[in-house]
């Protein structure tokens, strides 16, 4: 039924990133992992054809679908005409305002999941299931001292905890991506560590892992112009050798955030 739609519309995706999750079974293990109910307002982002949007509707007291193909809009108004409880919002994910929801259920576009991932983490909700590429799913969940670590694993690990809970194969898609797949799971609760100032954490994790070669003393040298402190040379030496001679890949996220609060603190100090 699901790969029939497409068929009567003539879809054979490709466009904006579209593959078609198609496989019922993987379609109700999202929705199952979703736990939802008649009180949650579910956020959907790149809704397609619906194929997610009819599975969630049936449970839950508000759904709003975003979806950025004009065409593949028109298709959804017109399945979800007699809905009372689905929004169609035609427009970029990037670009729109965020609704009040509590949870936030889709199939990702890959293409852009750093930045669709950043923005949800700003926001406030309970619950995330979410469909990526499965390499950028590991870089989410990955420990320090691995090549998968990075700026999006402590930026994860800062808002939520995150967790694998489903690899999904290309079959399972129309047309079959050329990647792997995998559903996370997101929680989002207060960070489990200290961070002074929060846009200047995320500013300094951006920085330094935009240089993860070098050792953090080099790499907050090299990007100081993001940082903004005075007379860093004179800083950077009283900082423990103990983080300044690691690279930030060798770091905890708590301990990067060691080093962001004593940077800011003087910074502050002396501006």
């Amino acid at each position: 039924m699901v790969e029939s739609i497409l068929d009567e519309y003539g879809i054979t995706g490709g466009d904006h990133d579209q593959h078609f999750l198609v496989d019922e079974h993987f379609l109700n293990k999202i929705v199952d992992s979703a736990e939802l109910n008649e009180d949650d307002t579910v956020l959907e982002i790149g809704a397609g054809i619906g194929n997610l949007t009819v599975k969630i509707a049936g449970w839950v007291g508000k759904l709003i679908a975003v979806e950025l193909d004009p065409y593949l809009c028109a298709i959804l108004r017109e399945r979800f005409a007699d809905y009372d409880n689905v929004e169609i919002i035609e427009g970029d994910i990037l670009d729109v305002e965020l609704p009040v929801f509590n949870k936030v259920v889709a199939n990702l576009p890959y293409s852009i999941s750093s930045h669709i991932t950043f923005k949800l983490l700003k926001h406030d909700f309970e619950l995330g299931i979410l469909m990526y590429q499965y390499e950028f799913a590991r870089r989410m969940i990955s420990p320090k001292n691995t090549k998968d670590y990075s700026r999006l694993t402590v930026t994860t690990n800062f808002f939520a905890d995150a967790s694998i809970i489903m690899k999904v194969p290309r079959s399972a898609f129309k047309p079959a991506p050329e990647v792997k797949s995998a559903v996370v799971k997101l929680i989002p609760r207060p960070a489990s560590f200290e961070v002074v100032d929060e846009d200047f954490f995320l500013t300094f994790v951006t920085a330094v892992f935009g240089q993860r070669r070098k050792k953090l003393r080099n790499a907050i040298l090299n990007t100081n112009n993001k940082l903004g402190i005075n007379n860093i040379k004179e800083i950077i030496n009283t900082l423990p050798n103990e983080y300044m001679n690691k690279r930030a890949e060798n770091l905890e996220p708590s301990e990067l955030a060691y080093i962001a609060n004593q940077l800011f603190k003087f910074k502050t100090e002396n501006s």
